[in-house]
């Protein structure tokens, strides 16, 4: 398993996986489409710390495009594969709902289809905490039902588990899905809220709290994620989905008060009613993945973003 290929090597955790990979002396095939859902030179800036690393191959794909995809794997030739490419965002989805089809749905199919003919011994991809959409029993467990989405980004994660259990009982194929709760951390996402409010504290803007503020989250910090996907990569089980994340659902205003603390800056809020597509609280229940990937989130919420926000300044040069 020492070469592998991951999709969405430009993205957040993409980021994160393959540097940490790197470090571990295995062969990264890195594939991205660099699209301009958020700032292309945040991605481009992650691609120049990762091409220094004499173990990685990156190449602009779309895993929409069949051909180009089956070219690397035939010229990689990869023992695991982990997708991580997809159109993310859940408030996005509710304006733009056609751009999560082609890669969520077209793409997945592509790359797991290839892992079939291919014979590649395991694909590890990218679920997500909101599969469980309107489930009111916390913390949620991967026994719990998921039939309820409730925006299209959560169906088309949920469609994404569904293939690969059809995949692995049809045809043998080790498949592993990752329901990621909340991931946040250095390099990560400007439409997230937590770089979203850093940054408007930091500006003396307005930052929106939808229902009224109400809401809690199950935040994992992306050292933790990367410690949870590596050890499913290592342990390429069947047919398996877990959840990572941080076992703890905590308030936005917690979160929030962290970071004033951290700015030693007063937040200006604007109370706003729940957005569609949104849910009210996030909390995983990982009993499931420590028995079976022994994996234990270390990073606290405060510690977590202490280092977002030391990361943040200084790629922003803020004094």
């Amino acid at each position: 398993m020492n070469k592998i290929l991951v999709t969405g090597s430009a993205g957040f955790i993409g980021f994160h996986l393959v540097k940490r990979l790197l470090d571990e002396n295995k062969l990264v095939y890195g594939i991205d489409n660099i699209n301009d859902y958020y700032n292309q030179d945040l991605k481009m800036n992650r691609l120049e710390i990762l091409k220094k690393f004499k173990g990685f191959t990156f190449k602009k794909i779309d895993i929409e495009n069949r051909l180009d995809l089956e070219k690397v794997f035939d010229e990689f030739k990869p023992n695991i594969v982990v997708n991580l490419a997809a159109q993310a965002g859940v408030r996005y989805s509710l304006d733009n709902p056609e751009k999560y089809i082609g890669p969520n749905i077209n793409g997945f199919f592509n790359i797991i289809d290839l892992c079939r003919l291919k014979n590649i011994e395991g694909l590890i991809y990218a679920s997500s905490s909101s599969v469980y959409g309107e489930n009111s029993k916390t913390p949620f467990s991967v026994d719990q039902n998921v039939d309820k989405p409730v925006s299209l980004y959560a169906a088309t994660k949920k469609s994404n588990e569904l293939i690969s259990y059809a995949y692995s009982h049809l045809f043998g194929l080790n498949t592993t899905g990752l329901r990621y709760f909340t991931v946040y951390g250095p390099w990560g996402r400007p439409d997230m809220a937590y770089y979203l409010f850093t940054k408007n504290i930091i500006n003396g803007e307005k930052i929106d709290f939808y229902n009224y503020g109400d809401m809690k989250r199950d935040f994992t910090y992306i050292d933790d994620i990367v410690d949870g996907t590596i050890s499913a990569i290592n342990h390429n089980y069947q047919c398996e989905v877990f959840n990572l994340g941080n076992n703890r659902s905590e308030k936005i205003t917690e979160m929030i008060e962290i970071i004033e603390k951290r700015l030693d800056t007063k937040a200006i809020i604007n109370l706003l009613p729940m957005q569609k597509g949104d849910v009210r609280e996030t909390f995983a229940d990982i009993e499931h993945t420590k028995t079976r990937l022994q994996f234990e989130p270390k990073t606290s919420l405060s510690e977590g973003l202490e280092m977002f926000i030391d990361w943040y300044t200084k790629y922003k040069k803020i004094n």
